[in-house]
């Protein structure tokens, strides 16, 4: 099983003068599910090196038991601070794709040819492709055979509501539920910060950090068939 996180390179929060980038949890519990499922796994950022943490999931509160491995795990230190570039990897090598979210892929993930043309690739060779919370933003300008990846497909990720919470409604380039729901995505949702996975097809999208583990888990099921 060969598996591809593609994490941000992103780490400005807008105009605000704060910094952003990839979420600890959203990474941490994906990259263990996989590694503890004895797959290959191999991280890549449109920049390459290390990609930039956002300081908001380093917070003592957001510590999880896959976040705390992860700062005792030298190994999975090392492996993060060198991602491969974007531009390097090919969807060929792989099984599937897993990105983490974070707020970092709204600005450059969203946009980033690259990201989005191997997205594509990755559903033309029939594999599947998961995304968790912030993450989904990258599927804005994904589309295959002319249409959006996610019309007419059962979808989540970051709430409104959840967006709203954490006060960066006016700050974001645009709101994770919105441009699901415009690209004509069936967007579905739990509460606020639970746990909510959908899977359509080769689409398994999450809500929101607590949605991390059951995602990969989703993905690693979905692999094996």
């Amino acid at each position: 099983m060969n598996i591809l996180m593609v994490l941000t390179s992103h780490d400005r929060l807008g105009d605000t003068g704060k910094k952003t980038g990839f979420w600890l949890e959203e990474f941490a519990a994906p990259y263990y599910a996989f590694i503890d499922a004895g797959a290959n796994v191999t991280l890549a950022s449109p920049a390459g090196g290390q990609p930039p943490l956002d300081p908001s999931s380093d917070t003592e509160d957001a510590q999880t038991k896959d976040t705390t491995r992860f700062k005792g795990d030298a190994e999975a230190q090392e492996h993060l601070a060198s991602t491969k570039k974007l531009a390097d990897v090919k969807a060929e090598d792989f099984d599937s794709v897993f990105y983490p979210g974070g707020h970092g892929p709204l600005w450059d993930l969203a946009v980033d040819e690259t990201s989005i043309n191997l997205i594509e690739t990755f559903v033309k060779q029939d594999k599947p492709v998961a995304f968790v919370c912030h993450a989904p933003g990258a599927l804005k300008n994904v589309k295959v055979d002319g249409e959006y990846l996610v019309k007419g497909k059962k979808v989540t990720g970051f709430t409104n509501s959840e967006e709203d919470a954490v006060g960066l409604t006016d700050i974001v380039p645009f709101l994770v539920e919105d441009e699901l729901k415009a690209n004509g995505g069936h967007y579905e949702k739990a509460a606020d910060w639970a746990s909510f996975v959908v899977e359509d097809g080769l689409l398994i999208t999450g809500q929101n950090p607590a949605s991390s583990e059951e995602a990969a888990a989703r993905l690693i099921a979905k692999i094996k068939g």
